[in-house]
Order: structure tokens, then C-alpha cells, then sequence
């Protein structure tokens, strides 16, 4: 008898897919975690129930939180990551050259095991020498830590349960004052498409702006993301992102890629008039 994954997205619809085998599930104090083989998106990672990772598509989202935030800032050595377990977030920042030092926090150690059994491309970060691992909650991290970052990367899953104190105003004002002088803040927050959303990235969105002289949303499309569009934002305290590119460090980088470049780099930040109607 074959066996179907289906994720919800509303009592009325989501996402369906063939499984072959489930390979691990575990449970810690925070969530479910259960990975699987199937035919169409090779292994896939849910946390109670919800995609965070597939083998085919995991790449689109890693690249678009990392990328323009980090190509924005002409010369980010410090980077933190809050959240983001899987490693994906952690590989994309240690393969800039600039980067001395990144910090992932994450508060589901078991989430980093699962993902560095199941997942070794994806969590090769991990074994980077420039990757510091902290197994606690980044919000406590962010307010207790003394050091400043240049960007920081909010790899966080939807804002229930452990992840909810992430879309909180006063965390971003904590983010705030964790940045460099120059310093840039990037984070997901969900998709547009999905209508209970649509408040989540406008509170984002409003709540960046009294904190933050510039702030960006931008798109990408995720296939196995709710709805296939997603939503992000940059948050920057001096540099707007760039809509062309010279430096070295993004030659050296860019055939490495297999979503982003240039022109993503520029196209994300154009949003459709629905998007634009959400924040304003």
C-alpha cells in the first residue's frame, strides 16, 4: 500500500508526496522531527509536520536569506545565525572568503544531528573552521552576548512554538544592538500567498522600519516552501542592496550557485503590487 506525506497549509489545502521510507523520527522537548525518502524531492526534513528541508530544492532558500545580505555588506568577517540546525544558512556564509567567524545558535540539538546524519551536503557547514556552534535559545544568546556582528541571519521555522519569540519587535531591537555600526539583519517571514500570513510579514515589516533606516522585503520562489513564493526581509543600518556587483569576493563565488546571482540580486526586491499592498 503506498504511503503519501501531506503537509496542510489551510483545513483546505497542501502539499502531497509519495513516500518510499521514513528513515528517523524523534521527539525532544520543542518539537517532532521526522525525515523521509521520496520519489520527487529526495529526503525531506519536518518539524511537526512542516517541510524545513528537501535534497531538491533546499539550496533556494539557503542562498536567497544568505546572499543579499551578505553581498550587501562590502566586508562581513563576524556572522551570526539564529536558528537554522540544518547547516544550510552556515555552509552558504562560510563559503564567503571575507568571513573570519560564524556563530550558529541553535536551540534543537537534535535538529543538528538529524541534519549531519541525513543531510551531509547540507551540514557541511558544520565541519567549516570558521563555525562556532552554540546549542541554546538565540534569544537569550543575542541579549547575554557582548560581541557585534556585521550581519546577522534569522533561520527560524514559523513563529509558533520556540520560533515565536523571533518576530517579536523587541528581538529585533536586541538584533539591533548585537550589529556593527554597518552592520545588517536578514530573516524569513513566511509566505504571501497564505492569508493568516499576510499579518505576520506586515508586523515584521512595520516593526523593522522603527528600528531600522532601511528595510527591503524581497521574494524568492520555493517549491516545497507554503505556496511556492517566500517572503524576506533585509534590514540594514547603512547600506542599500546593491543592484550591481564588482568585488572580488562574488566572482570567486558565483559559478558556486545554482539559484543565486546578479540579477536574482536585483529582481528579488521588486514585489508584485499583492506584496506591496501587505506591508503597506
Amino acid at each position: 500500500m503506498e504511503k503519501w506525506f501531506v503537509e496542510k497549509y489551510s483545513p483546505d489545502y497542501g502539499l502531497t508526496a509519495k513516500v518510499t521510507k521514513s528513515l528517523y523520527q524523534e521527539e525532544s522537548q520543542y518539537q517532532k522531527l521526522e525525515i523521509i525518502e521520496t520519489p520527487e524531492f529526495g529526503r525531506v526534513m519536518l518539524l511537526d509536520g512542516v517541510i524545513m528541508v528537501t535534497d531538491k530544492d533546499e539550496w533556494v532558500y539557503h542562498e536567497m536569506l544568505a546572499h543579499p545580505a551578505m553581498f550587501t555588506h562590502p566586508n562581513p568577517e563576524k556572522v551570526l545565525i539564529i536558528g537554522g540546525g540544518d547547516g544550510g544558512t552556515l555552509r552558504e556564509v562560510c563559503n564567503h572568503e571575507s568571513v573570519k567567524k560564524a556563530v550558529l545558535c541553535e536551540i534543537d540539538e537534535m535538529v543538528i544531528t538529524g541534519s549531519k546524519k541525513y543531510f551531509p551536503e547540507i551540514a557541511k557547514g558544520f565541519d567549516s573552521p570558521k563555525a562556532e556552534v552554540v546549542v541554546g535559545d538565540g534569544i537569550k544568546y543575542i541579549k547575554e552576548s557582548n560581541e557585534h556582528f556585521d550581519v546577522i541571519l534569522i533561520d527560524s521555522t514559523d513563529p509558533v512554538g520556540p520560533a515565536e519569540g523571533l518576530f517579536h519587535k523587541d528581538f529585533y531591537q536586541m538584533c539591533h544592538d548585537r550589529l556593527a555600526d554597518d552592520g545588517i539583519l536578514a530573516l524569513q517571514c513566511e509566505s504571501p500567498y497564505i492569508s493568516d500570513l499576510q499579518p505576520v510579514i506586515k508586523n515584521v515589516y512595520v516593526s523593522l522600519n522603527t528600528i531600522f533606516p532601511i528595510v527591503k522585503p524581497y521574494l524568492a520562489a520555493i517549491h516545497t516552501y507554503q505556496a511556492g513564493l517566500w517572503c524576506f526581509m533585509l534590514a540594514s543600518k547603512k547600506y542599500m542592496p546593491k543592484a550591481e556587483f564588482s568585488s572580488n569576493r562574488y566572482e570567486q563565488m558565483k559559478n558556486q550557485f545554482k539559484f543565486y546571482n546578479d540579477e536574482v540580486q536585483q529582481a528579488c526586491f521588486v514585489l508584485p503590487n499583492f506584496v506591496k499592498r501587505i506591508i503597506e
